[in-house]
């Protein structure tokens, strides 16, 4: 089944090369995700098809119009009945993987990218929902459309290399990924962890498990307290604690 993409923008180049290479272009190759990338002047009206102006109240800046984006999401939706629409604001609510995963089930998605100032206010009334990659301000929203595009697409069955690659990331159980290692097994005098070249693979999984929660513990605390732990998970952290002095 194709995951279907459509992005709304006033700078259509932006897209033409991050999705025509690497995984994004080899999916879109083999059917796997659809991106539809469309002008917002295409649906603004007049005859210098303009998609903003000054603010009401006075103020810096231009506000983007609602009309055209109303007239491009009626379109839209006609063609992709269902589809989800995502508002790319600073506002929003924080993207995470969790977001990712929920929206690969989605019908469609409609990606709606600002520039200037702002949105007119009833924009916001059009959409589905409103997410934000962070707390800072980009010159649009191209950029975080991109970035969720990447990684919701990668979650999608056949896109990655190998199955269970998505599953190790950091984040898809709620933790950082554990430390990896390759060729060569010393480099500069520093070697790759022993049990790693055992070949014991249950003692590797168990070394690994150890190492996500010592990386989340260290790097990122504020996500233990979301991530679903085992009883093991929660010993082997009090003994991370008590070695770490936390």
């Amino acid at each position: 089944m194709t995951l279907h993409f459509e992005i709304l923008t006033l700078f259509p180049a932006i897209f033409s090369g991050p999705l025509s290479h690497s995984l994004l272009g080899k999916a879109a190759d083999k059917k796997l995700i659809e991106i539809g990338v469309h002008c917002l002047r295409d649906w603004a009206t007049g005859r210098h098809l303009v998609t903003d102006d000054t603010p009401y109240g006075g103020g810096d800046g231009m506000v983007m119009k609602v009309e055209p984006i109303a007239s491009a999401l009626k379109d839209l939706r006609t063609r992709r009945p269902g589809a989800h629409t995502l508002l790319m604001s600073p506002q929003g609510k924080m993207f995470k993987q969790a977001d990712a995963r929920r929206l690969k089930s989605k019908p469609g998605l409609i990606f709606i990218c600002g520039r200037y100032e702002g949105f007119d206010e009833r924009i916001r009334g059009l959409v589905d929902e409103e997410l934000s990659l962070g707390d800072f301000v980009l010159t649009g929203g191209e950029f975080a459309a991109l970035t969720m595009i990447d990684a919701i697409a990668r979650l999608v069955p056949g896109v990655l290399g190998s199955s269970g690659s998505a599953q190790a990331d950091s984040f898809s159980d709620g933790l950082l990924e554990y430390p990896q290692y390759t060729r060569p097994a010393v480099f500069e005098g520093a070697s790759v962890p022993e049990v790693l070249l055992s070949g014991n693979h249950g003692e590797i999984a168990k070394w690994r498990r150890r190492e996500q929660l010592r990386r989340t513990l260290l790097r990122r605390p504020d996500l233990l307290k979301e991530a679903e732990l085992s009883e093991d998970d929660l010993r082997t952290l009090a003994t991370l604690r008590a070695e770490l002095g936390f």
